[in-house]
């Protein structure tokens, strides 16, 4: 009965040995996968950080852009009334023409 076991340990031994070996390769390959990985992670974050700025400065002009065109518009409708009396006077300047040259 003892020369089973040896029999059995003698011929599974090399090749539990062999698995272990291709075990500890592979976790060896895992652990490089998992390095890549982080590593392409951490440079998408930092590109995706950088076109997030990007992005902010670009609508942050836009802002500005829009900014100075509602201001040009405040600026404009401040002068609308000015320019409805300026019209009302210039059509009561024709009329008072209108009446100086037929009492002249």
């Amino acid at each position: 009965m003892e020369k089973i076991p040896g029999w059995i340990e003698r011929l599974l031994l090399p090749k539990l040995n062999e698995i272990t070996g291709e075990i500890k390769a592979i976790h060896t390959r895992i652990d490089v996968v998992e390095k890549e990985i982080a590593s392409l992670r951490n440079e998408m974050m930092t590109k995706f950080e950088a076109m997030d700025v990007k992005v902010d400065s670009k609508f942050e002009a836009v802002d500005r852009r829009f900014d100075a065109v509602d201001s040009r518009f405040d600026s404009l409708e401040a002068r609308i009334p000015v320019m409805e009396k300026m019209a009302e006077f210039e059509v009561r300047l024709v009329e008072i023409e209108k009446k100086l040259s037929a009492h002249a």
